[in-house]
């Protein structure tokens, strides 16, 4: 009871103070949590992810053979073993199947994840972004989610998910689906194509799933450049980054015929393709660009963290549909995908937080949700491969590193990055996939993580994706020319570009 008075009459002398410790407390006690589970395995405690189940647990089947008499009937020993079913080899390029090999549980839940990745760019990335700008540019912010939704939707549909997803050489795919040509639903004869990677849904489901992560990935970058970039650029610079930038990588690393894929890097959901090749584009363009008018002089504040507050709430819930649905089918490992999600993205915002907390004598709300982004960006590539242990480890990684990305790193180089593209996404990415490599667990995933080929994929991401973003932005700028004129600029992007005001 004395303790107690003790610590009130402290907090009231020294609030901060005090605020800093519980902070201090709250970041080790996560770090304990992170390594004790590896100390256990060390010091001989059971294992029990490690165990294989087939090894340990009898099914029926066999407990009824191992039951069985040695001196079985004559007749039952006179018979032959039955001959083995034979499988059938497993498909390699898109296919015309019976519409009986269609499972409809997976397809139900693919439809749903598809839905809910589209719900993470709109209306969840449209909110997050413009609750982080200033009030003159809320509707012009929101419109570039918008528009890239329908820019990259048609751009997919016409030629970019042949591109991407067609089998051809290991940098790009083939011609074979322009205009989704050969993508068959045939009532009558009861047949329809799957595609080889998700076989047992409707390829034109796989298709739209794809097509949503094409949308949110150069909506991403469009938080880099956000409050000074004209609108007409916008739009160009979105349509060629896609086709040039996007779908190569995309085929790089998802179709298997891809030469990163053919290497064995591992990305279950995007680290690579979308949150790397996002983050490193957007800070070349927040580079090429230069900073908005007034930056470092004058308050560029966050108008409504609230919208900003519900747009990250929308992109957690969106994420177990980007995350878990990519597995392809609902299965166990679309079950483990969603539980190492939210489990990473709680540690990694309350580990932001805890940092924030000890730093700053305060815990910011936006520090927190920017803290749960960083979470789900990093366990991003990881989570069809990882255990709760993995995902601890990723998730405190990328709360601590982000925080100092979006923060130190950012103001010693003095980079306009505007709403932390690359401090979240390019260095969450990274630490996730290279991650992957260390905690990858063969029972769950099926193959073994190497941290050297991750670093591969990482590297080729950045190269391919900085290089060619430079050039487009430069063709962009030669054409139709990329920064708003200063009037435009200080008057805002909505009345400037839209004719409107929020």
């Amino acid at each position: 009871m004395h303790s107690i008075v003790r610590c009130a009459n402290n907090y009231k002398e020294n609030p901060v103070r005090t605020q800093q410790i519980v902070a201090r407390f709250l970041l080790v006690s996560v770090f304990l949590g992170a390594i004790g589970p590896v100390c256990a395995q060390e010091s001989g405690a059971p294992a029990t992810a490690a165990v294989d189940s087939s090894a340990t647990v009898a099914t029926p089947a066999k407990q009824d053979s191992a039951a069985a008499s040695p001196q079985a009937s004559p007749a039952a020993a006179a018979t032959p073993a039955a001959s083995p079913v034979p499988v059938a080899a497993p498909i390699t390029t898109p296919t015309l199947v019976d519409a009986s090999k269609i499972n409809a549980g997976d397809t139900a839940w693919m439809l749903s994840a598809t839905a809910l990745v589209l719900l993470m760019t709109i209306p969840g990335l449209a909110l997050f972004y413009a609750g982080m700008v200033r009030k003159k540019n809320v509707l012009g912010t929101m419109a570039h989610s918008f528009a890239t939704t329908c820019v990259v939707t048609i751009l997919w549909v016409v030629v970019g998910y042949s591109l991407a997803f067609m089998p051809g050489s290991g940098f790009l795919g083939s011609l074979e689906r322009v205009m989704l040509h050969g993508m068959e639903f045939l009532k009558d004869a009861g047949k329809i194509s799957v595609h080889h990677v998700a076989p047992t849904i409707p390829e034109s489901v796989f298709m739209m799933f794809q097509m949503t992560f094409a949308i949110i990935t150069p909506a991403l970058i469009t938080g880099a450049i956000a409050e000074r970039m004209k609108f007409s650029a916008l739009l160009c610079f979105i349509a060629l980054w896609s086709l040039l930038v996007y779908v190569p990588v995309a085929h790089w690393v998802w179709e298997p015929t891809g030469w990163l894929a053919a290497k064995g890097v591992l990305d279950f959901a995007g680290g690579t393709v979308v949150h790397i090749n996002a983050g490193i584009s957007g800070l070349v363009a927040a580079l090429i660009l230069r900073p908005r008018a007034g930056f470092g002089k004058e308050s560029m504040a966050p108008h409504n963290l609230v919208l900003t507050v519900i747009g990250a709430s929308l992109l957690w819930v969106g994420w177990f549909g980007f995350n878990a649905g990519s597995a392809g089918a609902a299965d166990g490992r679309a079950g483990m995908a969603m539980l190492v999600t939210q489990f990473a993205t709680a540690v990694a915002a309350l580990a932001w937080m805890a940092v924030e907390w000890i730093r700053r004598g305060k815990p910011s709300v936006l520090g927190l949700v920017s803290g749960a982004v960083s979470g789900l960006v990093a366990i991003t590539p990881a989570s069809g491969f990882v255990d709760v242990t993995g995902a601890l480890v990723i998730g405190l990684a990328a709360g601590v590193i982000c925080y100092w990305g979006a923060t130190s790193l950012k103001s010693k180089f003095g980079y306009d990055d505007s709403l932390d593209v690359f401090g979240v996404h390019a260095i969450g990415g990274i630490i996730g996939a290279l991650l992957t490599g260390v905690f990858a667990v063969k029972a769950i995933g099926g193959v073994d993580g190497s941290i050297l080929t991750q670093a591969i994929g990482v590297g080729s991401t950045i190269v391919y994706a900085g290089v060619m973003t430079a050039i487009i932005l430069v063709v962009v700028e030669l054409t139709v020319g990329l920064r708003l004129k200063p009037e435009d600029e200080r008057e805002g992007l909505d009345l400037a570009q839209h004719g409107e005001q929020a």
